[in-house]
């Protein structure tokens, strides 16, 4: 498993390459086509300006927004992993340190496509070790009330997950918010107990 601080690392050497990408992406448009994300692409008569590759402009255009898209999810679980790395409280524990904190509590039956639970990686199978400060002594019973109670307070902020798959640990950020689909995370979480 990853520590803390090389994850850090990773998701820097990540957001280098998306800004170097976004950076050859801008030079397509300005230096190129001297053009914007915002220059017109036809003249003041309505045809296509013939001083510009408006083909190379739009797929530059394009990738840029996509790009940005990827830069903001990046930055975002980057702030995440540097407040692991400098406040010891957010860090995941180390296993010896606590067996129950490693346990799953409940696992994710479906994911909807679009939906913030997929937006934010979360995947079919996976099984929830901790649902922001949730763990499995957070639960009483088979009910996954605290999680909804957790969700309905974080509308529209980010949660961190720590999820078991395939042997491994996956440190992930879900912000519940309205979509296009029921709920607000667009998963199906159900109780967890090991046979």
């Amino acid at each position: 498993m990853a520590s803390p601080a090389e994850n850090a690392r990773a998701l820097m050497l990540q957001k280098d390459d998306i800004e170097s990408q976004l950076q050859y992406q801008a030079g397509i448009l300005s230096l190129n086509n001297g053009s914007t994300m915002n220059s017109p692409l036809i003249d003041a008569e309505g045809f296509p300006r013939a001083d510009i590759d408006i083909y190379a402009v739009r797929n530059a255009r394009q990738r840029i927004i996509e790009l940005r898209n990827d830069l903001a999810a990046v930055m975002n679980n980057l702030s995440l992993a540097l407040q692991s790395v400098y406040d010891p409280a957010l860090a995941p524990p180390d296993p010896p340190q606590s067996i129950t904190e490693s346990k799953p509590f409940a696992k994710v039956d479906g994911v909807s496509p679009g939906s913030p639970a997929a937006e934010a990686g979360l995947q079919r199978e996976d099984l929830v070790v901790k649902f922001g400060s949730l763990t499995q002594q957070s639960f009483s019973s088979s009910s996954l009330k605290p999680l909804v109670d957790v969700v309905a307070a974080h509308e529209n902020r980010s949660i961190p997950l720590k999820v078991l798959r395939s042997e491994q640990f996956v440190f992930l950020s879900l912000t519940p918010k309205v979509w296009g689909g029921r709920g607000l995370l667009g998963c199906h979480i159900v109780p967890f107990s090991p046979a």
